[in-house]
């Protein structure tokens, strides 16, 4: 495979993002970062006062747990400390000595709880996050110099659960998405519009009218796309009575003359030169009619490319034997594409014919041509192949203009010089491209590739030439 190969399956093979992915994906990584720094924020502006409020309710709860033991008699304070255990989540433990002491986490909103519990029950309380391997929030207080621990759960003081901050973030998350989902299509569904029926004015079909509604940029592009496809269908309709009309009055004296050329009293040799000359003239006419011609409409469904190309290598085969050449063949079965059947025998067909007239082998000249026709990944890739003189690398761009032809060194009958920019006008309907390459020790090889069409449950015979 050629480097230029190389790089277009390449450069086929990245991910293509529409204008809707590219928009969708600005407008949500825009609302993800919105959303990220809002929720900084939050937390940020949530951590001290609930910090003060946490502080707030482990002090009073230890005021008041402080004061009703004291208060209490001795024969209730077993029932006392159950009705706090069971009710307010609330433990009451001696605190001793031996007690293996685990610090609060070293958070800033722990340290802001911590500070606050100290300022308002004693520097000398301790705030601790277990003892003893028990978890929770410990706080010490004290009771006629008998040292005690009031033990919270870490989820009454702690920040809000995270798994609670990830429900309510999922749920703004997927609404934002879906907001910028609905924004991206408002804006892009008329753009998609527009590029569909362009695509069916670029194939030759007649697109439905585009609505003349909506904002004023849009509907201004509407009224002015429709205008253009009502008068490229004009010109179009103007372009083929104009043809047709050239057609009939140019070959009409050709015929006239090739007549009177037969009656005249001229030598065979004269006869014959004006013959050729009038030929080569009737040749050009055809292929500016042929380079006129609009595409064929694509079809919706697969064409079976082997078989098309089968029927055309029949007919160009018998073709090129009664001129003294050679046409082989190898076409693989069950090849299939969406391009229109009489299309392809049009380009297949100006390659064999290029092939024939230009493609000569200068040892006898002899047009030894071979078309073969094969599946390469996603692509068809079918060639037409001779043993003339090729061309030089730096004439391929130019070949491919209308009007352009190659040096004498290949061409030694003249012509119009259409044939390449009929090909690759009719690739480029059906995203085809055409690539030409001479190789040594001579002859062009003419390679075009067409996406491939998968087709399932078809039964299809593979047709090989000779050769």
């Amino acid at each position: 495979m050629s480097p230029a190969q190389k790089a277009r399956n390449k450069k086929t093979s990245r991910l293509r993002l529409g204008l809707f992915s590219r928009s969708f994906l600005l407008l949500a990584g825009l609302m993800l970062v919105s959303l990220g720094a809002w929720l900084q924020v939050f937390f940020s502006m949530e951590e001290g006062p609930r910090a003060a409020q946490m502080a707030q309710r482990v002090t009073t709860a230890v005021s008041i747990t402080r004061s009703a033991l004291i208060y209490a008699p001795t024969s209730v304070r077993p029932a006392l400390l159950l009705d706090l255990a069971t009710k307010e989540s609330l433990r009451v433990q001696p605190h001793e000595p031996t007690d293996v002491l685990e610090g609060l986490p070293s958070s800033n909103y722990w340290k802001h709880v911590a500070r606050d519990i100290k300022d308002r029950l004693g520097q000398d309380t301790l705030v601790m996050w277990s003892v003893n391997q028990t978890p929770g929030v410990w706080v010490s207080f004290e009771i006629n110099n008998d040292q005690y621990w009031l033990v919270f759960d870490r989820e009454q003081l702690g920040l809000t659960a995270g798994a609670e901050w990830l429900g309510w973030g999922a749920t703004a998350l997927l609404l934002a998405l879906i907001g910028a989902a609905v924004s991206v299509r408002f804006v892009n569904r008329p753009l998609a519009q527009l590029a569909k029926v362009a695509q069916q004015l670029a194939r030759g079909e007649t697109p439905s009218p585009l609505p003349e509604k909506g904002p004023a940029e849009i509907r201004d592009m509407n009224i002015a796309f429709n205008r253009m496809a009502r008068d490229i269908r004009q010109t179009e309709a103007d372009r083929e009575i104009m043809l047709a009309g050239i057609s009939h009055d140019l070959r009409t004296p050709l015929a006239r003359m090739r007549l009177e050329i037969e009656m005249s009293d001229v030598s065979e040799e004269t006869r014959q030169a004006i013959d050729e000359d009038l030929a080569q003239i009737d040749h050009s006419i055809g292929q500016l009619m042929e380079y006129a011609r609009p595409a064929g409409v694509v079809p919706e469904q697969g064409t079976d490319i082997s078989s098309v190309l089968q029927d055309l290598y029949e007919r160009e085969r018998s073709h090129t034997e009664s001129l003294g050449g050679e046409l082989t063949a190898s076409i693989e079965p069950n090849l299939y594409a969406k391009i229109n059947a009489h299309d392809l025998k049009r380009i297949v067909g100006n390659l064999i014919e290029n092939a024939r007239r230009y493609g000569r082998s200068p040892s006898d000249g002899k047009a030894r041509i071979a078309l073969s026709a094969r599946q390469q990944g996603n692509i068809l890739a079918i060639e037409v192949k001779d043993q003339g003189t090729g061309i030089a690398s730096t004439d391929v761009h130019r070949l491919l203009r209308p009007f352009s032809r190659g040096e004498s060194a290949r061409t030694g009958v003249s012509g119009a010089g259409l044939g390449l920019a009929i090909v690759e006008r009719l690739l480029g309907q059906v995203g085809g491209q055409l690539e030409l390459i001479s190789e040594p020790p001579g002859g062009l090889l003419a390679r075009i590739e067409i996406p491939k069409v998968r087709i399932r449950n078809t039964q299809s015979d593979g047709f090989v030439g000779p050769g």
